[in-house]
């Protein structure tokens, strides 16, 4: 514990000095209690004994160390499962086995992954889940578990771990014992061999494997919507204009019976049933319109959307800067995408205006729906924003909502750009 004694006599920076050795003063015994002033060292002292490697150094012996226990368990692992499932493939328990041991190899490289990260500082990604092909059932399970390019890799490493193990730990300590001035410079060169070696089998397989998940999740999605799509085809079709028509035959049936007995009762019932097929025809074209506009096709995307424009609520003014038509598919994307957006201006904003703006930049086509309404549109408002962003992701494309609470809401839509193909140039002269 430190000890706190007045001092009465001047510090020697507060006296002039009169000597080189004025304020050393020998010890007047063997127990004199002498003691250096802060931050000064005896000269007889040594300086205070450190660890002679860096914390990077230690972390990376520890990693070269494990490397032998860690090999002998991987490899066991991978000799043990992949022999056993190989030998019973004749059996009906084979390749399942082999299939838990492929899943299992995922979880090995995992660990291996933590322990590089923890160790050496790489920052490996975690591969993208397994994708299940042909069916969600047990046989789509194995014969995607049998394909998984990352357990086959994680088994590969896990077969080369084990001499390289042997050799790292060996190297490691007997550097320890024997070579410790060079060992930080044969460390550092095993460990970056080390972190070569997790980057080439235990990363993902960058944009490949990644991007097979997402066309397997966007091929999800398209489906999903086509199927969607078809269901509220039927609907329409089953409770709009089929029961009209329905009806219509059976007042053309009764008028028909009519004709002759009451032929004035006959012609209010064929007025009422003119009346029916006018309904039925707009429900028809409002329909056909759902599905795919005849002005989309025949004059391209600005006159539909001014054409979508002029049936909203809300003054709207669209501005479509496009030197060609895209695709047929982008082009309809694009209609349907600016139709949802201002059936939500007209339903939910209380916005007093909005425009439209649709532009090509490099090898996108970009769409910017704004309105000065009240705000707060979100993915999970239930306005249908969750199903436009599936949409755009199914083909690449992007959604992005800016509305704060009271306004305005600017939306941006982007989609790739195709050209379109054969017909092209005549539907460049219609529109």
């Amino acid at each position: 514990m430190a000890r706190m004694t007045a001092r009465t006599t001047p510090l020697p920076e507060d006296r002039p000095p009169t000597g080189p050795l004025d304020d050393v003063r020998p010890p007047t015994g063997p127990l004199d209690d002498v003691r250096p002033s802060a931050g000064a060292l005896d000269d007889d002292r040594p300086p205070p004994a450190r660890l002679a490697f860096g914390g990077h150094t230690w972390r990376e012996i520890a990693q070269l160390l494990g490397n032998l226990p860690m090999g002998i368990a991987g490899f066991l692992y991978a000799v043990f499962t992949l022999s056993l499932g190989a030998g019973l493939t004749v059996t009906v328990v084979g390749l399942p086995l082999l299939a838990v041991g492929l899943v299992g190899a995922r979880w090995l490289g995992k660990v291996e992954r933590a322990r590089a990260r923890k160790l050496l500082g790489v920052r490996v990604e975690e591969p993208s889940p397994m994708a299940v092909f042909g069916g969600s059932g047990f046989f789509g399970w194995l014969w995607s578990s049998l394909k998984d390019p990352v357990g086959w890799r994680a088994m590969l490493y896990a077969f080369v771990r084990l001499p390289w193990g042997v050799l790292t730990f060996v190297v490691t300590l007997v550097g320890l014992l024997v070579l410790w001035p060079v060992l930080p410079f044969v460390v550092r060169g095993l460990a970056n061999a080390d972190r070569a070696m997790v980057r080439g089998l235990l990363c993902p397989s960058d944009e490949l494997e990644r991007r097979i998940a997402e066309l397997e999740s966007d091929r999800g999605v398209v489906v999903d919507t086509a199927a969607a799509d078809l269901r509220r085809i039927e609907r329409d079709l089953h409770d709009g204009a089929q029961a009209r028509l329905v009806a219509l035959a059976m007042g053309l049936g009764l008028a028909k019976e009519k004709l002759l007995e009451d032929p004035d009762a006959a012609a209010t019932m064929v007025d009422e049933a003119h009346g029916e097929v006018k309904l039925a025809l707009q429900e028809l074209r409002d329909l056909a319109r759902g599905i795919h506009p005849a002005v989309l096709t025949d004059r391209g995307l600005n006159a539909a959307l001014s054409s979508v424009a002029s049936r909203c609520t809300v003054p709207v003014k669209v501005s479509a800067d496009l030197p060609a038509r895209p695709a047929a598919a982008i082009e309809g994307i694009a209609y349907f995408t600016v139709s949802e957006l201002l059936q939500n201006i007209s339903k939910h904003s209380g916005a007093r205006s909005a425009s439209v703006e649709v532009w090509r930049a490099e090898d996108r086509l970009l769409i910017q729906v704004r309105d000065d309404g009240r705000g707060g549109a979100r993915l999970d408002g239930g306005t249908g924003m969750a199903g436009l962003a599936d949409r755009l992701g199914a083909v690449d494309g992007l959604f992005v909502i800016d509305s704060p609470q009271g306004g305005p809401t600017t939306i941006t839509a982007e989609l790739p750009w195709r050209d379109r193909a054969g017909d092209h140039a005549s539907g460049t002269r219609r529109a």
